[in-house]
């Protein structure tokens, strides 16, 4: 067959050769193709849900909610210019709103989570509530109600200086050592109020009848019989009722003229003053001078009149009921008025060292009066 006669002509065999090539690039070949793994394939849907769904929680979680509610009174009046405080856990700053005029109150932009509402208003007791607000939540509050707030009032009367030496007299009369010796003649008030003439009175009254003292001379009463001092007095019942009669009218009379008669005359104050403070020299040295200095009822130191010649008279009158054989006129009374300042300077020693410990509530240096 001749050659010519069996090609096929030129634009044929072109479109033959397009055709192949359209065919084989249409399809891809079986080897290039990416393996695709079937599990892969069925979880794909579910892994892009879950991830749509944590968005959509985050996303709802950032979102802002709001707060409102309405602020009356007790008879069910609207509260206006009532304050809302908002304070929430995490931040540190607070949020403030005012109800309206008809008590209404609102807080946007308020982040999810626990809340808590202060409610003021003048005048009126203060209120709180607390709650949870969720995530784009319009939160709205129950009517808060605010009530009239109690009213305290404070009275401030100053009492005047007899008023006050009362009250301090009344805190002396408490002073016990041991807790059932008399020592109401001692002041722990620096400056303390005067006393005036009735409270001088009271305070004498109170030391000479107060059962310890009667306690005390009938000890004295006893020792003296037992020592046959006074003896004229005689033994048995009627001696120590003399004894007992004769000590008892020593103190009565020492601590009437000495701490109330005289000192009302001679404005002086029959008190020991407590010093407490310094060292123990000048202490010792305070307290044996208290046995013949006083303050005045100026606030000034003098001499303790009242008390020297307090213990004279005293001394005078007790020749009136002592055994005449036993009475030495002069020598009687200033011997006895030596002693009653010997005596005194040495229950000071006692005042200003070891009364204090020994006395139950006692007061430590309490403050000045203004």
């Amino acid at each position: 067959m001749d050659s010519k006669k069996t090609r096929l002509p030129f634009h044929l065999g072109k479109l033959i050769w397009l055709g192949l090539v359209v065919l084989l690039c249409g399809f891809p070949c079986p080897s290039q193709e990416a393996p695709v793994d079937p599990a892969a394939k069925n979880t794909a849907p579910d892994s892009r849900s879950t991830e749509a769904a944590t968005l959509a929680q985050q996303t709802g979680q950032q979102r802002s909610g709001s707060i409102s509610g309405k602020v009356v009174d007790q008879s069910g009046a609207n509260i206006t210019g009532a304050l809302v405080k908002l304070v929430q856990e995490g931040h540190p700053s607070s949020t403030e709103a005012l109800s309206d005029r008809d008590g209404q109150f609102s807080l946007p932009n308020v982040a999810p989570g626990s809340f808590q509402l202060t409610i003021t208003s003048p005048g009126l007791a203060s209120q709180e509530f607390s709650g949870i607000v969720n995530p784009g939540e319009a939160y709205v509050t129950p009517i808060i109600m605010l009530t009239i707030a109690t009213q305290v009032t404070e009275v401030h009367v100053g009492l005047t200086p007899d008023q006050l030496a009362e009250v301090q007299i009344k805190e002396q009369e408490k002073q016990r050592v041991l807790g059932f010796i008399p020592n109401f003649y001692v002041s722990y008030v620096p400056n303390a109020a005067p006393l005036p003439p009735k409270r001088k009175f009271e305070l004498a009254w109170k030391s000479a009848s107060d059962p310890f003292t009667f306690v005390a001379v009938g000890l004295i009463a006893g020792l003296d019989q037992a020592g046959d001092r006074w003896g004229a007095y005689g033994q048995g019942a009627q001696g120590y009722a003399k004894r007992f009669g004769a000590a008892y009218t020593d103190v009565f009379a020492g601590t009437f003229i000495g701490g109330a008669v005289l000192p009302s005359l001679l404005k002086q104050d029959p008190r020991y003053f407590y010093k407490g403070s310094g060292t123990k020299r000048s202490r010792i040295l305070y307290a044996l001078a208290n046995s013949v200095i006083c303050k005045g009822d100026n606030g000034r130191w003098q001499a303790n009149y009242s008390s020297i010649v307090g213990n004279l008279a005293a001394g005078g009158i007790s020749n009136l009921y002592y055994p005449a054989k036993d009475r030495n006129a002069v020598g009687l009374v200033f011997s006895n008025a030596m002693i009653r300042i010997g005596e005194t300077a040495v229950a000071n020693i006692f005042q200003e060292f070891i009364a204090p410990k020994l006395t139950p509530n006692v007061p430590r240096r309490a403050p000045a009066q203004p």
